[in-house]
């Protein structure tokens, strides 16, 4: 059972949507006994991040979450959730993030171009991650986002691409994998990435 978390933000559905044409069973839910028990735990994710964590924490879920990560359960962050991970972002100055990841979330600096950054826009690998089986680099996915992470280690960068700037696509470190675009809207790409991350 994979348990999509349910903190009153994001696009849970949708990812719930996709998860099921992939013949997964899932559940979405706010109970920390329920995520605690889950196979496989998804964070998605559709906001601010102060906003989102207080969310997360109003909810009684920030302990959960460190729970299910630190006992080596699957986990996969969408969009926000990929954010959340880190210490703090510069959307929301002085609102904690999760820490799971060291580093923050910084503003996307890309002149001459419109932000958000939206719309699709091609991978480059940085590092081997169970997420690109079968995937060749310089895939396209969609993105809708106006900052990305900087993790204080560049060595859990799996996929970047370029939007003024290198920005960080996806992260991965043991069982924790994310991605800044969405991979639930981004065809048959991402599909495969969800297929994959269900076979791990």
């Amino acid at each position: 059972m994979i348990a999509i978390i349910d903190y009153g933000r994001g696009n849970l559905y949708s990812v719930q949507k996709a998860f099921a044409k992939l013949g997964a069973q899932t559940i979405v839910t706010s109970d920390a006994g329920q995520i605690a028990a889950a196979d496989k735990v998804v964070l998605p994710g559709v906001g601010a991040f102060g906003d989102c964590m207080s969310n997360l924490r109003s909810y009684g879920l920030e302990d959960v979450i460190h729970q299910v990560v630190d006992r080596g359960t699957p986990f996969l962050g969408i969009c926000l959730g990929l954010q959340l991970l880190f210490e703090g972002s510069e959307e929301d100055p002085g609102a904690r993030g999760l820490g799971i990841i060291p580093g923050m979330v910084r503003k996307i600096q890309a002149k001459g171009l419109k932000i958000p950054h939206m719309g699709w826009n091609s991978l480059e690998w940085q590092s081997s991650s169970p997420l690109f089986t079968a995937l060749p680099d310089s895939s396209y996915v969609y993105f809708v986002h106006s900052f990305h992470a900087v993790p204080a280690d560049k060595q859990v960068i799996t996929a970047v691409t370029t939007y003024g700037e290198t920005v960080t696509a996806a992260i991965g470190r043991a069982n924790v994998q994310a991605v800044q675009f969405h991979p639930e809207k981004s065809s048959a790409v991402g599909m495969q990435m969800l297929k994959n991350w269900l076979s791990q």
